[in-house]
């Protein structure tokens, strides 16, 4: 094949893209993390207290912990195999509307189950699809954007992690009568969102002679990314997985905190603790979004990314100490406001800094999910770390603690990089 005859699949985008592609994939990023989120905050939460409420924190552990080990491995994996892929409709697209559907099916299911092998099953399953997805989203950024746009389709698809949090817990506490028809709303949001970016969006399809000869052992061995070789990517990689290890063990025994600590329902007669959690998630939300469009356009205009997670980190670990002493509701508040400011910063200036000390611009799909494991991995660990600092070292003083350690870490671990100011 000649010099100039790769497929549009293939090319560096040059042409700008439009806001419908902005808006759409905002739309399907949107829907991924509602699905994502509304079961781990406050539907599975609900099915472990009427499962096992004796043992709620250590089934709500081991059920989001092995879903999280699922999306460790799917993430790159789909990623590889979205690359691959030979189809008319491109080598996203099947990807992502595959992944809405067995996904949405698969919620359904998970909401008509009463055992926890059951629900860990479904759950898993769930994770598989969703991943799907993402994978092949993350991969139509530098497949379709040119660089001069990538900035502000990050921020568009940055935003929508922490909307999406707000938007899953409004769906299922507002609008879902039992924890079924919470699953079922998910599940419907899910395939609609994500058919405006497969219908308004063309994929440009990979030619059969583009596609490399199938070779197990050198497609196995791309996964693997030399940190002697890339130290600056490796230490990214340790920074992201860090910090979002310190979110995941803060905010994942959120609901229970609010019930048996907080004792948020002698505070509200007639409220529950699900109300005082949305409530809490939509602070942390408004913080998000302060510190991401903030922290953005100062690092944007200093050219410094390092600087900014340093602070993201110190400002965070604010936030976990905050909640460290007995807590009141207006504590609580401030603390979600306060991590939401520092995780937003975070967020506005980490993906930049990915984009540069990725290895190779041919593999930029399977680097970032590569990069995305740092993102899952977390949830793989934190659960467990998180159930035996609530249950026997420390309590909720001591899995904040920890939430302020490992968070800081990540801060000073930046600044390892050496090709990044």
């Amino acid at each position: 094949m000649k010099a100039g005859d790769s497929s549009g699949a293939l090319t560096e985008p040059v042409a700008p893209v439009r806001s419908r592609f902005f808006i759409s994939m905002a739309l399907s990023n949107l829907a991924i993390w509602m699905a994502f989120f509304a079961p781990i905050q406050i539907l599975l939460a609900q099915q472990m207290e009427v499962l096992a409420p004796m043992h709620k924190e250590s089934a709500l552990g081991w059920v989001t912990g092995i879903g999280a080990l699922v999306s460790l491995f799917a993430n790159p994996l789909f990623g590889a195999w979205s690359d691959r892929t030979v189809s008319r409709f491109g080598r996203r697209h099947p990807w992502n509307i595959g992944g809405a559907l067995v996904g949405a099916l698969a919620l359904v299911v998970l909401g008509q189950q009463h055992t926890l092998p059951g629900i860990m099953l479904w759950w898993c399953v769930v994770q598989f699809a969703l991943n799907a997805m993402l994978a092949a989203l993350s991969a139509e950024v530098p497949d379709q954007v040119p660089v001069t746009q990538r900035a502000v389709c990050s921020a568009w698809v940055g935003v929508t992690q922490p909307l999406g949090v707000v938007a899953g817990a409004l769906l299922v506490t507002l609008l879902a009568h039992d924890i079924a028809q919470g699953y079922l709303l998910v599940a419907v949001v899910l395939v609609l969102c994500a058919l405006p970016f497969v219908g308004l969006v063309r994929d440009s399809p990979l030619r059969r002679d583009e596609r490399p000869a199938w070779n197990a052992r050198a497609f196995l061995r791309g996964f693997w990314i030399s940190p002697r070789e890339y130290p600056d990517f490796a230490w990214a990689w340790a920074t992201r997985f860090l910090i979002n290890l310190g979110n995941a063990i803060g905010t994942l025994y959120m609901l229970y905190f609010l019930h048996d600590r907080l004792h948020y329902e002698q505070l509200f007669p007639g409220k529950t603790s699900a109300d005082g959690l949305l409530i809490v998630v939509t602070v942390y939300t408004a913080g998000v979004l302060v510190g991401a469009f903030a922290g953005g356009v100062l690092s944007d205009r200093s050219g410094r990314r390092k600087i900014h997670v340093i602070l993201s980190s110190v400002v965070m670990t604010v936030a976990a100490l905050m909640l460290m002493p007995p807590p009141t509701w207006l504590l609580v508040l401030a603390a979600a406001a306060v991590l939401g400011l520092g995780y937003g910063i975070y967020v506005a200036v980490d993906q930049a800094l990915i984009t540069q000390v990725l290895p190779l611009a041919t593999d930029r799909g399977k680097d970032l999910g590569i990069i995305n494991i740092a993102n899952s991995a977390p949830q793989v660990v934190a659960p467990a770390i998180a159930a035996i600092l609530v249950t026997r070292l420390g309590g909720y003083p001591g899995l904040y603690l920890a939430t302020a350690a490992f968070t800081l870490l990540g801060g000073v671990l930046v600044r390892r990089i050496r090709n990044v100011p």
